[in-house]
């Protein structure tokens, strides 16, 4: 006769049966846990960064240096009202960099990390501060006249003019950029 009245072993008791009798190991030294992955880093990126800083420090002179005291620029296709706007300071200054007292190759090189810290944070119109060329023995304003030259070479300048004078008037530039992702 069979007895319906024994239960079978659940699954737990099953599994200690089997494992009877079997040793756990020690860890092999030679085989790690899982490895901590490292952080990804935008190569392409910064290699296309430091191609345009060191294109931007090869060329140490400006081929069009402005005659006047206000700057002005307007990439094509940027519509008049635009440059209107940017000239009375319709739009909000979101960043500022001075470049007082610095020579021509920091000079170069501040206002490219500056304009791709401002990309980086998708800000759109920023002031930079250039001076006027007081402190320049007879030369009058060599950065500023350079400042011009360098925007109108960068893809992401859409415009540029001489600031008001609230805002630094022809010692200053509004800058207005490119929205990143855009062509």
């Amino acid at each position: 006769m069979n007895d319906d009245s024994a239960t079978p072993p659940d699954d737990a008791t099953l599994f200690r049966l089997a494992m009877q009798g079997v040793r756990v190991h020690a860890p092999s030294p030679r085989v790690s846990e899982k490895a901590a992955t490292p952080a990804p880093l935008p190569r392409q990126r910064q290699a296309d960064e430091l191609a345009v800083l060191q294109e931007l420090l090869r060329d140490t002179e400006p081929d069009d240096i402005e005659s006047g005291d206000t700057l002005l620029y307007r990439a094509p296709g940027v519509q008049d009202g635009v440059l209107r706007h940017l000239r009375r300071g319709h739009y909000r200054i979101e960043s500022e960099l001075d470049l007082h007292g610095m020579n021509r190759e920091r000079a170069k090189l501040a206002v490219a990390q500056f304009l791709a810290r401002c990309h980086d944070r998708d800000q759109r119109c920023v002031r930079i501060v250039h001076g006027k060329g007081n402190g320049s023995p007879n030369s009058g304003p060599v950065i500023k006249a350079l400042l011009g030259s360098w925007l109108r070479k960068r893809r992401d300048v859409l415009a540029y003019c001489s600031a008001r004078a609230v805002d630094g008037g022809t010692g200053a530039v509004y800058v207005l950029l490119r929205a990143p992702g855009r062509p």
